[in-house]
């Protein structure tokens, strides 16, 4: 696996801003002093006169996002997930959400995998906050392909969108002629029958390690990524677990209010089926590299499928 090549998810962020900012010049990019960890500087670099920081903020800068928004600007504001979601909820919520602006909120650094930074910094609860709020897109995409689609996306739609992104390296996926990004569509990655993993983020590729090393018991995996967990694809839900009649989720967030909870919520009304969810189980993270804690967390594919396999 060492020729894998690997791009985090929040390099693919800063690199798509500078790249669609030329399209869109009334984009401004806001970030709260982590520009080199958010990647933020390279639209910086760029576009200097439409880049503003605005300090250790956050609830701050989602204001000023929200004003300038009202003034016909494409806004992104920037900052780690802990600080977006957390820090900045309320003004996130009554300043952006309840007004249905168009500020996309870019956070970063999401999940365990943030690492050696610990649990203060490793936000598991920001698609649970993030969903909740009406009118509210939430993605979170699994590789540099989809991410860029994803900024792209986004910058076409009119209301606010949160994007989660990563620190660590993630192997390319989605790198074939025949991808296609849509809000709101799900994508089917490997065909099996006997059960589903549905996946998101970074756990799209656990789930694919994880698919493999089932196909080597004899069993077979249908592998769907979610990457837009708001609006999600009830369809393309529907069409697995009734071929399957077995489900399991997987997301680096916590299983309560997730993509678990929104696959649940689905399939509890409109198909009934069994739901595993996989992901942090009610717990802070710790300290740690990014690789050790997806194993300690049993998140890479190896946990995974091990899980499965238990839960099975």
């Amino acid at each position: 696996m060492a020729d894998v090549k690997k791009i985090a998810t929040r390099e693919s962020y800063g690199n798509a801003l500078a790249e669609i900012g030329a399209e869109y010049p009334n984009m401004v990019v806001l970030d709260a002093d982590l520009s080199a960890a958010t990647k933020t500087g390279v639209f910086k670099k760029a576009f200097p006169d439409r880049f503003i920081d605005c300090g250790i903020a956050e609830g701050n800068m989602m204001a000023i996002a929200a004003g300038m928004a009202t003034c016909g600007k494409l806004v992104w504001a920037s900052t780690f997930a802990m600080f977006a979601s957390g820090r900045a909820y309320e003004q996130v919520r009554n300043s952006i959400g309840y007004p249905h602006l168009n500020v996309k909120i870019g956070a970063t650094h999401a999940g365990i995998t943030v690492g050696e930074d610990g649990a203060s910094h490793q936000c598991l609860e920001d698609i649970a906050l993030m969903r909740v709020i009406p009118g509210m897109t939430v993605i979170s995409p699994a590789d540099d392909v989809e991410t860029k689609a994803a900024v792209r996306a986004a910058c076409e739609l009119d209301g606010p969108v949160y994007l989660r992104t990563g620190r660590a390296g993630v192997p390319v996926i989605n790198d074939n002629p025949g991808y296609k990004f849509e809000i709101g569509k799900g994508i089917q990655l490997r065909e099996g029958g006997d059960i589903s993993i549905v996946a998101t983020g970074i756990m799209v590729n656990s789930a694919l390690e994880a698919a493999e090393l089932l196909a080597a018991d004899g069993i077979k995996a249908d592998v769907i990524n979610i990457h837009t967990i708001k609006p999600i694809d009830k369809d393309i839900l529907v069409k697995t677990a009734q071929k399957t009649g077995r489900v399991f989720t997987a997301e680096e967030h916590s299983v309560i209010g997730g993509l678990g909870a929104a696959v649940t919520e689905v399939l509890s009304e409109e198909c009934p089926t069994k739901v595993h969810r996989i992901g942090v189980y009610d717990v802070f993270g710790e300290s740690g590299s990014a690789g050790a804690l997806l194993q300690k967390y049993r998140l890479d594919g190896k946990g995974l499928y091990e899980q499965i396999k238990e839960k099975m």
